[in-house]
């Protein structure tokens, strides 16, 4: 019997139990972080039975203008089942960080109309400080998958939408970035882009979602949340190039607020274009 998820983050207890299940699909999520230091390369210890799911050369449309841009509904299909994934998986997602990437991987499944699938809470770093095994080496798919999308283009805005959104009363946006950056005092990461935030919207770093490398429990979730937006109001994240956003996405879907979606192009996108207004 296919093993299905009750939630969208599951604890590294619950993996290592479930590890070898034969429809578990665990991946790991390589992106290095923005205006960190080192680089994806530098995780050497990966956990057993791990394929690499690269957002940065193999997930995102390259012919794109801005990074990380979500791949066409067929070409996600076509790389998804190159990966083994089928319409059965159980899908386990983590990166090196503890939360950072592996959201992000949650979220274009999701939107690509697949619900089997979590966020390992932690991550590699709590994965390791249990003390379970690790290995040095990723795995390759063996086979081809059936796996299938069911495109669900609510779950993502474009800049046009956001613009349209800025002085409507029903809808909040909320950026992710640091408040540094929000605010324009830092400067942005990529060259040629403004700094500042987007006229109305409210800043909500991604980190004050989490504790020690994990989410915060649901109900402390649900305060924050609820504080900003109301239950009957759509939210919109964004971040600096739709990363993180999704990490305020699963946050709030943690909490029970579900209507949401990601502004893809994020601050980098708005923040190239001179046409669009920001404030600082």
């Amino acid at each position: 019997m296919s093993l299905l998820l009750n939630s969208p983050i599951v604890s590294v207890d619950w993996l290592h139990d479930h590890l070898h299940e034969p429809n578990v699909v665990v991946l790991y999520s390589s992106l290095k972080k923005v205006g960190g230091k080192g680089s994806a390369d530098d995780f050497h210890e990966f956990i057993p039975n791990s394929l690499e799911i690269d957002i940065k050369s193999q997930f995102s449309d390259l012919t794109a203008d801005f990074p990380n841009t979500l791949l066409s509904p067929e070409f996600f299909q076509e790389r998804a089942q190159s990966l083994g994934i089928n319409a059965d998986s159980c899908i386990v997602v983590y990166d090196g960080y503890g939360i950072y990437s592996a959201p992000r991987v949650w979220w274009m499944f999701q939107i690509m109309g697949f619900r089997n699938i979590a966020v390992l809470d932690g991550g590699l770093p709590e994965w390791i400080s249990k003390g379970y095994a690790t290995t040095t080496k990723l795995e390759t798919s063996k086979q081809q998958g059936n796996f299938k999308v069911d495109f669900n283009p609510a779950l993502m805005v474009s800049y046009q939408e956001v613009l349209k959104a800025l002085n409507q009363k029903d809808i909040c946006i909320a950026d992710a970035r640091s408040i540094g950056r929000f605010f324009g005092i830092d400067p942005e990461p990529r060259q040629g882009v403004r700094g500042g935030h987007m006229p109305n919207a409210i800043s909500l770093p991604y980190g004050e979602l989490l504790q020690d490398g994990k989410f915060k429990p649901k109900d402390e979730l649900k305060s924050i949340f609820f504080s900003i937006f109301n239950r009957d109001k759509k939210a919109i994240f964004s971040c600096g190039t739709g990363v993180t956003a999704c990490v305020l996405g699963l946050g709030a879907t943690l909490a029970g607020y579900n209507q949401f979606a990601i502004y893809d192009g994020s601050w980098t996108e708005w923040g190239s274009l001179d046409e669009l207004p920001i404030e600082k």
